[in-house]
Order: C-alpha cells, then sequence, then structure tokens
C-alpha cells in the first residue's frame, strides 16, 4: 500500500529462506521492485535461533540453515539473471525454474552475519553486509574478514551498520534520555530478557551481550556508543548518543571504516526521526556525508510541523 503514496521511501523487507521456494521469492521480489518502481531492498534472515525457526517448521542446525541459504541465494540471482534454472542441492532443489517477467534494477540483496558460516554466504550473494553497533574497532576487524572473503569470489560490496540514536540540543540533554529510557525498566525485566537472549545461538547476539555484561554499569562502551538497548531487547543493541555534533562525529567515524548505509531508529520511532533529521542531517550534508536524494528542496513560507495545530512560518 505505501508504495502508491509514497515516492523516495524505500524498502527493507525481511525474507527467511526456508520458508518459501527460491522461485516464489524471486518471482514475489520481482513484482514487488515492479510495483515500488524499483525501491525494494531484501534482507536475508537466515534464522539464529533454533528454537524460533522450529516455531515456523524449520528444524534445520544453524549451520545447515547457512548451508540453505547459500544454495537459495544461488537459484534467485540466477533466475534473476534471466537464466533457466534445474538445481539439485542438499537443501534447494528446482526443476525448470523460470521467471516470465524481469525487472532492472534487480533488487539489492542485504546480509548480515558475525559467524564463520555467514561470512562465505555473504561473500558469495550479498550486494550489502550489515553488522550491528559494536564499537569502531571491532566494525573494523570484521569488515577485513568479510573484504578478504569478497576479494577471493572475485566481487565487490557495500557495507552498512544498524544502529539506534539518541540526539539532542547538548550532550547532557541526550545521556538524561538514555538514563530516562531505563528507568522505567525493572532489573527483573532485564534479567528475563537477558536469560532469553543467552540461549540464542547467534554469534551477531553473542557479542551484543558481550557489549552490555547484563548490567547496568560501564555502558558507554566507547565514546558516544551505548549498549543500553541491548539490555531489553535482542538484536540491534547498541545506539549513539550525545548532541547532535557528537552523534555525526561518531557516523564519519564508521564512515570512514567503509560503511555506507546506516540504518537508524529510536525510542519513541517518530520523535527521536525529527531529532535526527533535524540535528544531524545537517551538519553530515556540511560534512558532504550526506545530501537530500531530491536534490535541496526550495525553501518555503510555511512547513508543517506535526503534532501542530497550525502551519509554522519558516524563518
Amino acid at each position: 500500500m505505501l508504495t502508491e503514496v509514497t515516492e523516495r521511501l524505500k524498502f527493507l523487507v525481511a525474507f527467511r529462506p526456508g520458508l518459501l521456494s527460491p522461485t516464489l521469492a524471486a518471482h514475489m521480489a520481482t513484482t514487488y521492485q515492479r510495483l515500488s518502481q524499483g525501491r525494494v531492498l531484501l534482507n536475508v534472515v537466515t534464522g539464529g535461533e533454533s528454537a524460533e525457526q522450529r516455531a515456523y517448521g524449520d528444524f534445520l542446525d544453524k549451520e545447515a540453515r547457512y548451508a540453505r541459504t547459500d544454495e537459495f541465494l544461488h537459484v534467485v540471482r540466477s533466475l534473476w539473471r534471466g537464466e533457466t534454472v534445474t538445481f539439485g542441492g542438499e537443501h534447494v532443489r528446482v526443476e525448470g525454474a523460470k521467471l516470465n517477467r524481469l525487472f532492472d534494477p534487480v533488487p539489492p540483496v542485504y546480509f548480515g552475519g558475525s559467524s564463520a558460516a555467514a561470512g562465505p554466504v555473504s561473500a558469495r550473494h550479498s550486494d550489502v553486509y550489515l553488522t550491528w553497533g559494536e564499537p569502531p574497532a571491532q566494525v573494523a576487524r570484521k569488515l577485513e574478514w568479510i573484504r578478504g572473503l569478497t576479494a577471493a569470489e572475485g566481487r565487490i560490496q557495500r557495507y552498512g551498520i544498524r544502529l539506534h540514536t539518541i540526539t539532542r540540543d547538548t550532550s547532557e540533554e541526550a545521556w538524561a534520555e538514555a538514563s530516562r529510557l531505563l528507568r522505567g525498566i525493572s532489573d527483573d525485566e532485564i534479567a528475563k530478557v537477558q536469560a532469553g537472549l543467552h540461549r540464542s545461538e547467534s554469534e551477531g547476539q553473542r557479542r551484543m551481550l558481550a557489549l552490555n555484561g547484563g548490567t547496568r554499569d560501564g555502558l558507554e562502551i566507547s565514546p558516544n556508543l551505548w549498549a543500553g538497548v541491548g539490555l531489553i531487547r535482542g538484536g540491534a543493541g547498541t545506539a549513539l548518543v550525545g548532541s547532535h555534533t557528537e552523534v555525526a562525529d561518531r557516523i564519519e567515524e564508521y564512515a570512514n571504516l567503509g560503511l555506507s548505509e546506516f540504518i537508524l531508529s529510536g525510542y519513541p520511532h517518530l520523535e527521536e526521526a525529527y531529532w535526527f533529521g533535524e540535528g544531524v542531517l545537517p551538519i553530515l550534508r556540511e560534512r558532504g556525508l550526506w545530501q537530500h536524494p531530491a536534490g535541496e528542496p526550495a525553501l518555503r513560507d510555511t512547513v508543517i510541523v506535526p503534532f501542530t495545530p497550525e502551519p509554522v512560518r519558516s524563518s
């Protein structure tokens, strides 16, 4: 529905190989790409939790899931090249598979994984390798590993990072907001979430847990990088916290490592998007690190500000 009422918004759609056939996935993605006029991005989720996968009817172990993803993406990529595919792997089998309609551009494939089994799959098939928000030195080591694997495949890919943000006019205000977010959460709630996350088979999740240590203490693990989010939720567990300039500095630091895609969010999502858009993006634009996708929009006499009853005159 959103494709019909938006122009620039792109859709990073997660899907799990093994829960549908590669031919169907390739066909659905091509249809979505056509309807959105080329705005679909595909996020491959191999699955790091065997208990969760079993709930979906998938009983493979972690190593086998990555092997299946490898075969799955091989078929999907071949179909997107216009090939007729007959393939018999250990986990995926198709015969005479072909797409009736191709769409240009092919949807980019985003892929994340920190385990030894994940790296080669990303190197062979993904357009963008994603990491969660580890400290810059750890991210640099991970990118060096993935770059080496990708070069051995004769390929080039882009790199991205998934982070939360808490950005305010001053550093003190930002850290006060980070503290406020945790104040409403009890130690019992944190312990319950942490116990569940420690059962995870995900190497990325293990690395997130190591950053926060399961405690409220010492959560600034690198300048302006806060591990508090990971105390109460799985997945991306770190946030950039600080003044607008400090957050821009940290983004520039990550960009200098070779990261070109930043997937950001906050709590509450809409309000934090406005803090970031109004506070950080202008700084990134001045530094040549970001530009508006439609160019510089023309100035208007009035602007519509959410949550206010009347238009506001721009200064």
